[in-house]
């Protein structure tokens, strides 16, 4: 059996969305800043998809600007605020720990440029409070950044009530969207957000395109220099056949939003229930506020690299968390933040669910992780010495 549980960092584009590409690529092929008809019946698609995507997410479509995707979504987003905020004497942002590394990384640049920045706490369930948010607000504070949903243990965090002390206090909110559009409800003409930052391919969309939403009156920063496209904000030949599929896919996830996520959210608590009877596991995470297809677990006595090979090995694709950091031999942030300890973290597995998953496959998954759980502990000097009582076990 090939079980793909790893749409956290990626999803297999939906066959609407790659219609809709098909359909550009050899329909409207134009240019769409050009004047004659076939640049204009480019520009008329392109205007469609804007529309589209701001009724999904309950904007106006001049407050859409197309990016290459998360990342520069939320590189925008920071370094417009932060430089705004620098006109009128603000240099302070405040975010959290657990955030994505696009708005980590960016910060620590900023930080480098002369701004500060605040980082705070989590729970121990990855939940960051509104009280938090307001007690680190400063009078020169210029922008919060909170994630809606964390990308490797599923939590889902406060948003309206985060977004809400920030209009109290007059300070631009952003929160990087990636995880969450799609999966979650968004009507961003209730939500109290500035700005927004999305990914198609998180959604059945395709990879190398997303949004940035800027709520009307918000400050931009363009990070790329060149032509006039998205008004100015963001140069550069628009990539058409990627923003209809992206329409697209958005489109039909909202349509079906509210029946996916039940569906999903059985196969999660499903797994979830499985994986807990396993000795030495923990779950990662809010139970509660929870992405409807995220499985976090760690497994002490566990190498995480380990365990994914021999899981691919029984036709099982897993993370262990960011794919954007698979390459790094240091445990995740996000559960050191969280206070899962050193040891444990290592033995990190992400499963994260689609609606293309079946009950079939969750057994399967039940059945072949405590196998290779098993596996690995068996030839584990580490694990050894817990069970011999050399070392403490700390989960």
């Amino acid at each position: 059996m090939q079980i793909y549980a790893d749409n956290a960092a990626t999803t297999k584009p939906s066959k609407a969305a790659v219609r809709a590409m098909l359909s550009c690529l050899e329909q409207n092929y134009g240019n769409p800043s050009s004047l004659h008809h076939i640049g204009q019946a480019a520009a008329e698609a392109l205007l469609q998809a804007r529309q589209d995507i701001a009724g999904c997410l309950g904007c106006t479509a001049r407050e859409i600007y197309f990016t290459s995707g998360g990342s520069e979504a939320d590189n925008q987003a920071l370094r417009s605020a932060a430089y705004a905020g620098a006109r009128s004497g603000k240099k302070h942002l405040i975010s959290t720990a657990i955030e994505h590394h696009a708005i980590l990384h960016t910060l620590k640049q900023l930080e480098e440029e002369g701004f500060s920045v605040t980082l705070l706490p989590v729970s121990e369930t990855g939940m960051v409070t509104p009280e938090a948010v307001q007690a680190a607000i400063r009078p020169d504070t210029c922008l919060v950044s909170v994630m809606f949903a964390n990308n490797e243990i599923g939590t889902i965090e406060p948003i309206a009530e985060i977004g809400a002390v920030c209009r109290e206090k007059g300070v631009l909110f952003h929160t990087d969207a990636v995880q969450a559009v799609g999966h979650v409800p968004i009507d961003l003409s209730q939500l109290p957000v500035d700005m927004l930052s999305l990914s198609a391919h998180k959604f059945h969309g395709p990879k190398g395109v997303g949004v940035l939403y800027a709520k009307r009156g918000t400050p931009l920063h363009s990070l790329i220099c060149g032509g006039a496209q998205e008004r100015g904000m963001r140069a550069g030949t628009e990539n058409l056949p990627a923003i209809a599929g992206m329409a697209a896919a958005l489109r039909e996830a909202c349509a079906n939003l509210e029946q996916n996520a039940a569906y999903v959210a059985g196969l999660r608590d499903r797994l979830i229930a499985g994986l807990e009877t396993i000795p030495h596991s923990l779950l990662s995470g809010d139970r509660k506020n929870r992405l409807a297809g995220n499985v976090n677990f760690c497994f002490e006595g566990v190498a995480g690299e380990a365990l994914l090979l021999l899981l691919d090995a029984k036709g099982i694709c897993a993370s262990s968390g960011s794919a954007c950091t698979s390459g790094s031999l240091e445990p995740s942030h996000v559960l050191l933040a969280v206070g899962v300890p050193y040891e444990a973290a290592h033995g990190s597995l992400r499963l994260s669910l689609s609606a293309e998953n079946t009950p079939e496959e969750v057994e399967y998954l039940l059945k072949a992780v405590p196998e290779v759980v098993t596996r690995l502990r068996s030839m584990s000097p580490v694990w050894r010495d817990l069970e011999e009582g050399r070392k403490p076990h700390v989960i």
